[in-house]
């Protein structure tokens, strides 16, 4: 009997979402993957930074968002082509109408997360609105902050 490989990451997560944009609610979506799309997303080749969900025919595409996927071809084991085509996500009726009136208020929907446990693939994606420059720049000083405090409590 063959055992699967345990050492699949869990979430694929993009980090810079967080630093770019204010998060608000966040949904879970299913995503409509190929078969080398699916192999990448359990082995956590997947790159999430710089993608957004766009709405066309009342539908939900995730765009931008990098599977590097596996060729298999003989003698290069390891070769791989980078695919940045967009992918339908599986979200309800209700959920894509409250995306589109968030939308109209001039939103944006950005993934934060690609989960890999269990059966199937799924996105988190949520809705957010763009930071300014002053922003990411407190954001960036309150972190520091934070570290400098943490910091000094541990030395005591």
């Amino acid at each position: 009997m063959i055992k699967k490989k345990s050492s699949s990451p869990g979430a694929v997560i993009n980090r810079r979402a967080r630093f770019d944009y204010e998060l608000g609610e966040e949904i879970i979506a299913g995503l409509v993957l190929t078969g080398p799309e699916v192999r990448a997303a359990r082995e956590g080749h997947v790159q999430l930074r710089g993608s957004f969900v766009s709405i066309r025919n009342s539908e939900l595409w995730l765009n931008n968002a990098s599977f590097s996927l596996r060729l298999n071809q003989k003698g290069d084991a390891n070769a791989r082509s980078i695919d940045t085509s967009p992918r339908k996500l599986l979200v309800s009726r209700k959920q894509i109408d409250q995306f589109t009136a968030a939308k109209k208020q001039g939103m944006t929907i950005v993934p934060t997360k690609l989960l890999t446990q269990g059966r199937f693939i799924k996105v988190v994606i949520a809705l957010a609105k763009g930071k300014k420059s002053y922003d990411k720049r407190e954001t960036i000083k309150r972190r520091d902050q934070d570290r400098d405090a943490k910091r000094s409590l541990n030395q005591r």
